[in-house]
């Protein structure tokens, strides 16, 4: 072998050793970044799901923070207009009471009333007591009755309130009363309404 042929075979097997080399160095290069790569992308995904699901838990939160007030709102408004209904209603109510207190069959009542009171007492000390609107039934009720009336100092409306002064009783079927204990009890049913 000639001294070029020497060269050229030294040169070649260093250029390839030289690309083995690189190749080995590149490749190891390579998967070491393929490596860090899969890594970042695993830590990227997992980061992702991680804000994903507290993202959506926040949201969640947000809606029923947001369903709670507006339930608290809507019960609120409810609330109100049931109030107004029930106002309406017992104002209603009160209107009619009124045109029934000019019928017989509130004389009839009256009469009733003072009878059960009478009953009840069984001969005791009482006063019975009349609304002041119903001032000019007095006599009627103490000749149908036989009892001693009293005109009260206070309206309760209509009906009769008679006191047991021994006993300490109070027997009210006065209207306001009635009326007053109906309102505290009156509930809606949530029912359908019919026109």
């Amino acid at each position: 072998m000639t001294l070029e042929e020497k060269i050229e075979h030294l040169k070649n097997a260093s250029m390839e050793e030289a690309r083995a080399s690189g190749n080995r160095i590149i490749k190891e290069h390579s998967d070491a970044l393929e490596k860090i790569f899969d890594d970042h992308k695993e830590t990227a995904l997992r980061q992702a799901e991680l804000t994903i699901k507290t993202e959506t838990n926040n949201a969640k939160q947000e809606l029923n923070k947001a369903l709670a007030k507006s339930q608290l709102d809507l019960k609120r408004k409810q609330g109100k207009c049931q109030t107004q209904l029930k106002n309406q209603l017992f104002k209603r109510v009160l209107e009619l009471t009124e045109e029934y207190m000019k019928t017989d069959a509130y004389d009839e009542l009256l009469v009733k009333h003072i009878s059960k009171a009478l009953s009840f007492a069984q001969g005791e000390d009482m006063t019975i007591y009349i609304n002041p609107s119903d001032a000019d039934k007095k006599e009627m009720l103490e000749k149908r009755t036989g009892a001693v009336l009293t005109i009260s100092k206070e309206d309760f409306l209509g009906g009769v309130r008679a006191v047991i002064h021994d006993r300490h009783i109070l027997i009210d079927n006065s209207f306001s009363s009635l009326l007053q204990e109906e309102y505290d009890n009156f509930l809606f049913s949530g029912g359908e309404i019919n026109d």
